[in-house]
């Protein structure tokens, strides 16, 4: 333990510590170094768009990029440090990845993925040989009979699924007493920044196999901070799409009120590229979106000088009752986004306390959405919660974790009309408490730290979020930003934290 963790480099504050090493090119950025246990590539920590770049120039193939990834899984996720990212490998990945490559060769390209491997957090069904079991045991069987909307979208824009990244187990809704990033078929998830570190919500593999330099780009699922948490841990960005802009079809459901499939990557470009092609614009987005027209060409707005003018107000206290402002993470940061153009305005916010209703609303969608889930799995033994629970009683593994959360779930009988009186205040109280502090104080957006209030609220009450990492601090703890932004004001968020993150580099 203590020889492994000497092997980590941590960053300071604003910007990560270059490590040298032997390439093609000559030195370059080396993310957590383990290079005593596997000796460093170029491609390991390149964003998706130069890797796109060099498979364009020749300079690489996607199959060498598959079977990279493959190595770096093997000798950290399943030896050295075992980081437990990743739970299962597509063993069609080479294959696809040399299809892909013939296919460039004849000037034929799917889209803007074309050739990248990606992983996806294991409830995201896959229409192949994969398991899709939220990393439940219960739920290993037959594999999905399709891709869920989302990876049918991916596969177009020619990306290769590599295989399914792991994470808290049912989405991290199983027991109180169970670490976050654990589940009962993938183990514990560690974080490569350091083995001590917290990995958080139930996207940890996700984002683990993003900072270890497995891929790119992931995709993981968020209900209540469980994929801007572990982005935060693991000093990735991530972003949780407004609440429908992304089709929740194919998902192991939590709660339909609020899941949603979200991208991860180590830079907020690779994240606007990403997003672009999980979308899908059909009636039912539009729908959901008011009718309004969505602009999904993300990169083509970013803009570094984007912060320039902007009134990015925050909550005036913390959750402490300390002001946001002294707390030397938030002070220090806030003085880059002044010095980038923007006004910070300390704004007097009332987070709603919703803890009963958010667990009211999660019992009562659990207990009948995983139901309606299970019920179109072919192959799958349990067919409804009650299934699953009593699997975990017959089989409760050697750390002989409970299952409190969904026997709660389980036991729980709410009525129609007061689940829906709870789901509505759970997603309209905190609506309006953003609403209205962005019109009283003409917000472009809301800033907090990540472990802040503003993220539940803001998973809450179904509006989007991108969390900019900002490195390590002296202690080695993460330190990032969190930008909340009304519906649909992706563009804006994004093209924010792409400046943002540009302005971290020459601080």
């Amino acid at each position: 333990m203590n020889k492994l963790a000497s092997l980590l480099i941590f960053m300071s504050l604003g910007m990560a510590s270059a490590q040298s090493a032997t390439a093609k090119t000559g030195p370059f950025f080396d993310g957590p170094v383990f290079s005593s246990l596997i000796p460093p590539d170029e491609n390991d920590f390149a964003s998706a768009r130069e890797l796109q770049q060099r498979m364009a120039n020749g300079e690489v193939t996607s199959v060498q990029l598959v079977e990279r990834a493959l190595a770096r899984i093997r000798a950290l996720d399943r030896e050295g440090p075992n980081l437990h990212a990743v739970v299962e490998i597509n063993p069609d990945a080479l294959t696809i990845a040399n299809t892909l490559d013939q296919e460039r060769a004849v000037g034929r390209l799917r889209g803007p993925l074309h050739g990248l491997p990606i992983l996806l957090k294991d409830n995201i069904d896959t229409g192949d040989s994969m398991q899709t079991s939220s990393g439940s045991l219960a739920l290993i069987g037959q594999p999905a009979r399709e891709d869920a909307a989302v990876v049918k979208r991916l596969r177009q824009a020619g990306a290769v699924v590599l295989g399914k990244a792991n994470g808290g187990e049912l989405a991290g809704f199983r027991d109180w007493g169970i670490p976050l990033g654990w589940s009962g078929r993938g183990g514990q998830v560690r974080n490569p920044w350091g083995l001590n570190l917290a990995v958080c919500g139930s996207s940890a593999g996700p984002a683990v196999a993003v900072a270890a330099g497995f891929v790119s780009l992931s995709v993981g699922t968020e209900t209540n901070g469980s994929l801007i948490c572990p982005a935060h841990a693991n000093l990735v960005v991530g972003l949780r799409p407004t609440l429908g802009l992304v089709s929740q079809a194919g998902l192991v459901p939590l709660s339909s009120w609020q899941d949603t499939p979200g991208p991860m990557a180590r830079t907020v470009t690779d994240i606007a590229l990403l997003l672009g092609t999980m979308l899908e614009m059909d009636e039912n987005t539009s729908r959901a979106a008011g009718g309004r027209h969505i602009d999904v060409d993300y990169l083509a707005k970013l803009d570094a000088n984007a912060l320039l003018g902007r009134r990015l107000g925050y909550p005036r206290y913390r959750p402490d009752g300390s002001l946001t402002i002294d707390h030397p993470h938030f002070s220090r940061l806030a003085s880059v986004l002044e010095q980038a153009g923007a006004t910070l305005v300390p704004v007097h916010m009332v987070i709603p306390d919703l803890f009963e209703e958010q667990i009211a609303v999660i019992n009562h969608d659990l207990k009948r959405e995983l139901g309606r889930y299970l019920q179109g799995r072919a192959g799958i033994e349990a067919q409804s919660l009650m299934d699953i629970i009593a699997f975990n009683r017959e089989h409760p593994g050697p750390e002989g974790y409970g299952q409190g959360l969904l026997e709660g779930a389980q036991a729980q009988d709410l009525d129609e009309p007061a689940y829906w009186l709870m789901a509505h205040k759970l997603r309209n109280v905190p609506r309006e408490m953003f609403d209205s502090v962005t019109r009283r104080h003409v917000l472009d957006a809301l800033l907090d730290l990540p472990d802040g209030d503003l993220r539940g609220a803001g998973a809450q009450a179904g509006y989007p979020g991108l969390h900019v990492p900002a490195g390590l601090d002296d202690s080695g703890q993460p330190v990032g930003m969190y930008f909340s932004g009304l519906p649909y004001t992706e563009v804006s968020l994004l093209t924010m934290g792409f400046a943002f993150e540009q302005a971290l580099k020459v601080k």
